[in-house]
Formats: C-alpha cells, sequence, structure tokens
C-alpha cells in the first residue's frame, strides 16, 4: 500500500503567515502575473552544471518527507540539503538524524536554517535554496506552492494538491506561471513512476483493449492514523496543535481517506482515460465505525461517468479486520486488463500479455527524473494532470458528502473553503460534524 503520509510544518507561539484567503483572492491575470514577475533559479532554467550543487529545502519532515529528501539526494550527486521547515522542532531533529544517517556529507543544515512554525514553509523557501520538496499535509499545499513558483524554485509536491476546490483553483494558475518559468514540477503519484504500469498503460493508449468501458480501483485497507482519544490530549494543547498533529482525522487538512490515500486509484482512472476528466459523478459514503473524534469517512464508493459515456468505479475503505486489496480492473471492448497482487496483465483479442521486465523503485525514478530534468534545461510539469486528479477526488467527496450528483464544473468551481483562513495557535477552532449525505449542502 502507498499512503504516503506528509507531516504538518507548524509550530506553536509563532505568527501567522500570510492568511490563506490573502493567498488566494486575486485570480486570473493578475495572480499569474504576480507569480511570473519573480525571479528564477535558473533563468530560463538554463541547463546546470553537472557539478555544480542544487540546493535543497525539505517543507514537511515527517516520515515521507524523510523519505523524499532521501532519495533527491540519491538521485544526484550533488544535490545537497541545506534548509528544513516543519511544525514541530522534534520532526526536524529526528528528521535529520535520519538523513545524516545516509548522506552525512550532504546533509548540510545549521541550526539557523532548521525553521519550525507558521512560517517555517516561507523561510525554507527563502533560505538559499532551487530545489523544494512540497511534503506536508494537503491542506497546506496551495499555499506552498504558490510561495515556491512565485519565488521561482523547482518543486517535488506530493499529493494531493488540496483539500478544496478553491486552493485547486490556485494551483493551477501555479501551473501555469511555473511552465512559463520553465521550472521542473514533478508530483508525488509514485505509480506514475513505476515502470511496469507504465508499459501497462502504454499498451491501453496503445488500443490493446481498444476502447475503455469501465474501470474499477479499489483501495481497501485498514486505518492510516487513527484518532486518538481525548484523554490523550495534553493541558494546554491548543485545538489548531491537536489537530495538528492528528492530521489524518480532520477534512480540511487531510482532504478524507479518498483525497489523501485513494486518490492514488483515482488518478490511475485518469490515467488509463488518457487524462479526460469525467463530466459527473455520484457516490455513497459515511463512516461505520466509530472515533473518538475526527470528521473523516472510514469508506467511498464513487460513479465517475465520462463523455463517451464509459463509467469509472473507485470503492475504498480504511476499516481494520477486513479484505483488503489495492487492485485496478480495466474493461475494454476487446478484452479486459487487470493490476492485481504484482500481476500486470492484458487479455484482448485473444493474445495474452503479462508484464516480464524490469522493476524499479518507483519513488526513486520521481527523484531521478526530477533532478535530471533540471540539470539538463528539460523541465518535466506534472502539475495540471496531478491537479486534475486531485479534483477528481474531491468531486466524488462532494458527491459522498452531499448525496448529489456532482458535476466537473460544479466541484471546479465550488466556493466552498475548508482550510480556515488566519490560523493562530491559540484560536479556537471546532471541527464541523460528519457529513450527512442528504442533509450537508453543496456549496
Amino acid at each position: 500500500m502507498n499512503t504516503r503520509p506528509p507531516s504538518p510544518t507548524f509550530k506553536p507561539n509563532t505568527p501567522p503567515p500570510t492568511t490563506r484567503r490573502e493567498f488566494l483572492k486575486t485570480t486570473g491575470a493578475a495572480t499569474a502575473g504576480g507569480i511570473l514577475a519573480a525571479h528564477l533559479s535558473f533563468p530560463e532554467a538554463a541547463r546546470a552544471a553537472d557539478n555544480a550543487p542544487l540546493r535543497v529545502g525539505l517543507i514537511g519532515c515527517g516520515g515521507r518527507g524523510t523519505g523524499a529528501a532521501g532519495q533527491a539526494l540519491k538521485a544526484d550527486p550533488n544535490a545537497v540539503l541545506t534548509a528544513m521547515g516543519d511544525a514541530f522542532p522534534e520532526q526536524i531533529k529526528s528528521s535529520l538524524a535520519t538523513l545524516k544517517q545516509e548522506a552525512p556529507n550532504r546533509v548540510q543544515v545549521p541550526p539557523e536554517k532548521q525553521f519550525a512554525g507558521l512560517d517555517a514553509y516561507q523561510k525554507v523557501i527563502d533560505g538559499g535554496v532551487d530545489v523544494v520538496l512540497l511534503c506536508s499535509p494537503p491542506g497546506f499545499r496551495p499555499v506552498h506552492v504558490k510561495a515556491a513558483v512565485t519565488a521561482g524554485k523547482h518543486i517535488f509536491c506530493e499529493k494531493p494538491v488540496a483539500t478544496d476546490a478553491p486552493g485547486i483553483r490556485t494551483v493551477l494558475e501555479c501551473v501555469e506561471a511555473a511552465k512559463q518559468k520553465k521550472l521542473s514540477w514533478v508530483a508525488g503519484f509514485c505509480w506514475r513512476y513505476d515502470y511496469p504500469r507504465r508499459e501497462f498503460f502504454k499498451r491501453v493508449h496503445d488500443g490493446q483493449l481498444g476502447e475503455l468501458r469501465a474501470i474499477y480501483g479499489t483501495y481497501y485497507t485498514g486505518p492510516v492514523k487513527p484518532m486518538p482519544p481525548a484523554s490523550e490530549r495534553k493541558a494546554g494543547m491548543t485545538d489548531l496543535e491537536w489537530q495538528l498533529r492528528n492530521w489524518y482525522n480532520f477534512t480540511w487538512i487531510c482532504g478524507d481517506s479518498l483525497v489523501e490515500q485513494a486518490v492514488h486509484s483515482v488518478d490511475k482512472m485518469a490515467w488509463a482515460m488518457k487524462d479526460e476528466m469525467p463530466i459527473k459523478a455520484v457516490a455513497v459514503g459515511g463512516r461505520q465505525i466509530p472515533a473518538h473524534g475526527g470528521n473523516i469517512f472510514d469508506h467511498f464508493e464513487v460513479n465517475y461517468e465520462y463523455q463517451n459515456g464509459a463509467r469509472g468505479f473507485l470503492a475504498c475503505r480504511q476499516q481494520s479486520g477486513c479484505h483488503s486489496e489495492n487492485n485496478d480492473y480495466l474493461m475494454g471492448e476487446k478484452g479486459l486488463g487487470q493490476i492485481r497482487s504484482g500481476r500486470i496483465e492484458i487479455k484482448a483479442g485473444g493474445t495474452n500479455w503479462r508484464y516480464s521486465g524490469p522493476t524499479n523503485d518507483m519513488y526513486q525514478t520521481e527523484h531521478n527524473e526530477f533532478f535530471a530534468s533540471i540539470r539538463k534545461g528539460q523541465p518535466i510539469n506534472d502539475g495540471r494532470w496531478m491537479t486534475n486528479s486531485c479534483l477528481m477526488a474531491i468531486m466524488g467527496r462532494m458527491a459522498a458528502y452531499t448525496g448529489q450528483e456532482i458535476t466537473w464544473e460544479q466541484a471546479l468551481e465550488s466556493k466552498e473553503q475548508l482550510v480556515p483562513d488566519n490560523l493562530k495557535w491559540d484560536m479556537k477552532l471546532d471541527a464541523p460534524p460528519l457529513a450527512k449525505p442528504g442533509v450537508s449542502k453543496f456549496v
């Protein structure tokens, strides 16, 4: 299973950053123009000399961020980690210790480049780096992406890019600005960098299954980060700190399990359809296993409809003691294709094909190709398809939460803002109640 959970980027008693509303309020050409006016790390993405150091900044120092930083250092012999930022200083300390064991000579992060607090992301970006690894919780990703693109940094961006439509719209603007600045932007949708799946989907796109009629993706697993009981909340811990330390259980910051984890299966569905987006979706979902708090569902089933009548079905569950699988089943006019239990095969037109080629560490390949693109001055930009896949997952969540049919245009134009404005550590921050299909309204 590939959850790749990000980590927080905030610390108590630190002044808040620019508010999210301030980041999102400017749209269209004015926003893009502001982003484009900023400097580039490598003007016009000129080819970086092979022996020139590439200074890397890590934003989000949890397990996923630490892993990404290690892979970045392995990807390029002259990559150097020079700045780190996280919510909590203990996260930085732990991550730094791990990374120093892996690459002691290329982890050069002095105390003055170890940033903890609400503005840690901006300090890393302003800390003289060329490349940023965005591995914090997804609710903050739009702000971090915009700051990185504005500053002209090459970006490795973990999934998902946002938890709501206003965030998605901001990231889409940044995608276009990054292209014009010729910045590399590699997505944390790791399966797109997996050799067996690349060959499988190439064959699908070449027509071996014919026109696709239906796709069924599954992500059945156990709880990722169960919500602890309120009795474990330390005296004096603020609402914001409590939610950030348990970020996976709150929709505003994780997006819910469909958007944070099963989005991988959504992305493979999008990949199969050549990144054509569905026109609408209906869904069911809810929470069967009571939790101590939080407001996320523990199961979803989403039905996507495409312009040509094809259907996409996504089923996911996070419950203990149940059947587990993470598979993909494609049904085309000529036959069937499937990815299950290590078997990647196509049975169509009387011909059976099963993948038997080389395998790879897809996480490492992401970074290998990312850094190679920077060295060559041939930027990769995964931003648009990455953002569309994330909106596709958000669209499914909207349909499940409301019990309504949601169109692509509705999802994209939604005014619902989940991430609170003016975050402060001592603020009152009540989590909204669990959504109720048929009662919760689309905004």
